[in-house]
């Protein structure tokens, strides 16, 4: 290739922001993001140039490559229209905002600001269409806040008019990403740019594996209160327009299936998702609940939000004092009739598919044929030669911390009961199950018979099966509360010893059934 004289690019002003970058609150993902945006700018502004190129099945490629040794390296390319000799100062100059600030870069300090967070020492080479000069810019921050150095040598060699491309290289990565930060990255990134990916606008790829965002199916079924009526889709559109060129539309609507992790808002502006992305969806407990709630598990949504301002590293919204009133709208909206999504979502339980059953049939008989072969022997042999439980339940029980407690009142064969169901995060209980049994009077004398059961939280077969999880802490519970009534009313029924039960029991959930 023919090289061209070097020519130079100011980076005035503003040369000492630059050492101060690597300390922004960026997520790596969302760090990426910048060149990405960039990326996706440049196609939308000269999409007209590239398809008369290219022809219109033309796509925009965006590859990130992470090498991470030898201190670590990340390459960004892309296929775009490159940087025009009209933006290159622009493009270089800590905070030299766009003309245009309609689009996607809008602050002027995406891609410094992006590479200084990863690191010290970074090139770029480019290409602009119709330009026919590759130009290429190396940084070293450190050298040049030390020198004070307000210009740059910019590295000019003849191309082909058609070429079209920017590569950036950052190299000696303040912070390495691994495998699960990685894993992560991914996620987001297709999270963040879905619509484009959607759209066929943009192939994202990361170390070669392009990003495909996984869309949620929704729910088709009748709402739960009249289940025999014809399956609905349970998907709203949203529309709302606040005055003052605030407005916000999109869809809500139902998972099919619940999730954790997966389940929430995502806010989009422009196309490009703000907040949401990944695990760390928008879920404001005000619509969504606590976390261990159903709806939490099964409202989703895209919303596009225009008119409000964003963070300038474009991870959240500023709502000022819009956000209450939003989701005041939003609550009452989703909610109402004939679609009512939050009470379908707190209500609607799926029946899992034959298949699904017989699969998970197949895994659990499984493993539990191999723990009863395994472990149970020794504790049954135990219990064989073990004195029943001849004693009644106790009238109190020893002092426990517990994390949770309630109090039932309930009428029985015309005589005034209490169930107190409580759940002990206290180590020293040592039962999974225990139970005491009293008569109390209250103030007016009435005679109450309170039957009180334990569920021990810090216990091995709890941990195993349940750990914190409310969907499934509630079945063991519930399993608990039934031992406790059936060797309660088998008592009152005459039956003797039925203690025995439930001491068998505890063991063996203690000594062979929590085991692996």
């Amino acid at each position: 290739m023919k090289v061209n004289k070097a020519e130079r690019v100011n980076i005035r002003p503003g040369v000492s922001i630059l050492s101060v970058l690597r300390h922004l609150n960026y997520k790596p993902w969302y760090a990426l993001a910048e060149f990405v945006d960039n990326s996706i700018q440049s196609y939308v502004e000269y999409k007209s140039e590239l398809d008369a190129v290219e022809g219109h099945q033309f796509k925009l490629q965006v590859a990130i490559e992470l090498d991470p040794n030898d201190g670590g390296q990340i390459i960004i390319r892309d296929n775009a229209a490159g940087i025009h000799e009209k933006d290159f100062s622009r493009a270089f100059r800590p905070a030299e905002v766009p003309l245009d600030r309609s689009g996607l870069s809008e602050f002027g300090m995406g891609m410094k600001s992006a590479s200084c967070w990863f690191a010290d020492r970074w090139t770029v080479r480019t290409s602009a269409l119709y330009e026919a000069t590759e130009k290429t810019v190396d940084f070293n921050i450190e050298k040049i806040v030390e020198d004070d150095i307000e210009e740059l040598v910019v590295k000019a060699q003849s191309s082909l008019h058609t070429n079209h491309y920017t590569e950036i290289s950052l190299k000696g990565l303040h912070k390495i990403p691994h495998s699960k930060t990685v894993v992560k990255i991914k996620d987001h990134l297709a999270s963040i740019y879905r619509i484009f990916i959607r759209e066929g606008i943009l192939e994202l790829r990361f170390n070669n594996e392009i990003l495909q965002y996984q869309e949620p199916k929704i729910l088709t079924a009748p709402y739960y209160k009249t289940p025999e009526a014809q399956p609905v889709l349970w998907k709203k559109e949203i529309k709302f327009d606040f005055g003052f060129g605030l407005k916000i539309t999109g869809f809500v609507a139902l998972r099919e299936t619940g999730s954790t992790a997966s389940a929430g808002f995502g806010l989009f502006r422009r196309n490009r998702l703000i907040e949401g992305s990944g695990e760390d969806s928008y879920r404001p407990e005000a619509i969504f609940g606590r976390h261990n709630s159903f709806i939490y598990q099964r409202l989703f949504g895209e919303l596009h939000l225009e008119g409000f301002e964003v963070s300038h590293t474009k991870d959240g919204f500023r709502w000022e004092e819009h956000e209450e009133i939003f989701l005041e709208l939003l609550k009452e909206y989703i909610e109402k009739p004939p679609l009512p999504l939050l009470d379908q979502a707190e209500g609607y339980r799926a029946r899992p598919k034959p298949r699904e059953l017989i699969r998970g049939a197949e895994i659990v008989t499984q493993r539990t044929a191999e723990v009863l072969q395994r472990e149970v022997s020794p504790v049954l042999e135990q219990q064989f030669v073990s004195k029943p439980e001849t004693q009644n339940p106790p009238q109190v029980l020893p002092s426990a911390t517990k994390a949770s407690q309630r109090i039932i009142d309930v009428s029985l064969n015309d005589a005034h009961w209490q169930i107190a169901l409580e759940l002990s995060d206290d180590p020293s209980v040592g039962e999974w199950i225990s139970i005491y049994d009293h008569t109390l009077t209250n103030d007016a004398n009435d005679d109450i018979r309170r039957l009180g059961v334990r569920l021990a939280l810090d216990h091995p077969f709890t941990e195993r099966f349940a750990g914190a999880d409310p969907m499934k802490l509630e079945p063991l519970l519930r399993l608990a509360v039934a031992i406790a009534l059936a060797e309660t009313t088998a008592r009152v029924s005459g039956v003797r010893m039925t203690g025995t039960i439930r001491r068998n029991i505890n063991d063996l959930l203690r000594n062979a059934l929590s085991k692996e």
